[in-house]
């Protein structure tokens, strides 16, 4: 079994400058994130004396590109890092493994370049819009560019210009904590005596995507009222920093009349499961996601995490959080009453049984989807595979995420 290393290549429309990289997803781990690190190829005979420039550029778009109009914009574009890479200014900067691949394999026209993200720069996250809505994404995305010119300054050519999208992602700490997330409230009632207790406690602090997530819920009815139905809820809470706009959505319920009518002097305890899934909510306008690229598996956005002694408050870009959210409805005099219970959802880290079960699933299927393509791989039509090695045959290949 021969294994082949995923590499991702774009070329500028006029093909005298490539970017190639190891990976699009960089990891945040509070502490440090990962570097950008990846080859850009140039044409020499193409540059004639001028340079080749790259920067890592976000842009954050609040508000739909057809809604601007007389120069109102709803988005902004800030450039994070920017460096020259050819001539490559540091001629001894450490280069990655996957970096001293490439550039042994691409020649002498293969040049390096690293790029930092800047402390608290925000996660990578997509608003959905509506099925019919085409427009540029809403969310935080990420770019890195390279261009060819004579100063950094000068206009960029689209023909001598590559951009490719990139993600930047939180994972999940790799201990999940002791602590079981609970909350208590009661009720009572006017001109009636008693009330009814709501106890809901999850059986765990942190969950990873398609894990299910188990609620316990304890009902005591000491008042005169009856419960009639119970609602359970994930709740999706999404903070847009840059307009001060907050919403929340449900991206999973549940409604059941299971041991109901709980009538006076009764109790009910029960576990409830309910699966928050990206699937399920398809083309539901609003809702969060990891920011994605093209044709990929995406996941509801991941909680975000900030370093311990801050508050999400601190964290700026798109904010993200989940609870699940309990409804009693008490009749039509007794009304409702409701409880919310804080979770985080988020991927696995890297190494942990669970990331690598996961990524076996995923490439079991990667692996079935490409049974009946004959041939060998090729470049898509996006430019985002690049064959490391030297070609072979679909079936004989491992690959690895």
């Amino acid at each position: 079994m021969v294994v082949s290393v995923k590499v991702f290549k774009k070329a500028t429309p006029n093909g005298k400058v490539t970017f190639y990289l190891g990976r699009r997803d960089f990891i945040d781990h509070l502490d440090y994130c990962d570097p950008v690190d990846g080859v850009v190829v140039v044409d020499p005979d193409y540059l004639k004396n001028r340079r080749v420039f790259g920067q890592l550029v976000t842009t954050y778009r609040y508000g739909r590109e057809e809604d601007e109009v007389m120069g109102v914009k709803f988005s902004k574009e800030l450039i994070l890092c920017r460096e020259q890479i050819v001539p490559i200014i540091n001629p001894n900067m450490e280069m990655t493994p996957m970096q001293e691949k490439l550039v042994r394999k691409l020649g002498q026209n293969a040049h390096p370049f690293t790029f930092h993200f800047p402390p608290n720069s925000p996660s990578s996250v997509t608003l959905q819009q509506d099925g019919d809505d085409h427009g540029k994404p809403l969310g935080v995305e990420y770019n890195i560019r390279a261009y060819v010119a004579d100063s950094e300054d000068d206009r960029q050519h689209k023909r001598s210009m590559v951009s490719l999208v990139i993600k930047k992602l939180q994972y999940a700490p790799p201990n999940r904590g002791q602590r079981l997330p609970s909350s208590l409230v009661s009720k009572g009632f006017t001109f009636s005596n008693g009330k009814i207790t709501l106890e809901v406690t999850l059986d765990r602090e942190i969950y990873y995507h398609g894990e299910k997530v188990a609620a316990t819920v304890q009902i005591t009815n000491n008042s005169k009222k009856s419960v009639k139905l119970i609602k359970c809820y994930i709740v999706q809470h999404t903070e847009i920093t840059m307009v001060n706009a907050q919403f929340s959505k449900h991206v999973a319920q549940l409604e059941t009349k299971e041991g109901c009518p709980i009538t006076p002097g009764a109790n009910l305890s029960k576990t409830f499961y309910l699966i928050p899934l990206a699937a399920n909510n398809k083309d539901r306008h609003g809702i969060a996601l990891d920011g994605h690229l093209r044709d990929e598996d995406v996941n509801l956005a991941s909680s975000t995490l900030v370093q311990e002694g801050k508050s999400t408050g601190d964290a700026c870009g798109i904010v993200i959080s989940y609870s699940v959210r309990i409804k009693l409805n008490c009749g039509t005099l007794g009304g409702e009453m409701q409880t919310d219970v804080p979770f985080k959802l988020l991927q696995p880290a890297p190494g942990s049984v669970e990331k690598k079960r996961s990524n076996a699933m995923k490439k079991m299927k990667s692996i079935e989807q490409h049974r009946n393509v004959k041939g060998y791989y090729q470049d898509d039509d996006d430019n985002i595979v690049f064959e490391d090695f030297a070609k072979m045959r679909m079936n004989n290949v491992d690959m690895m995420d």
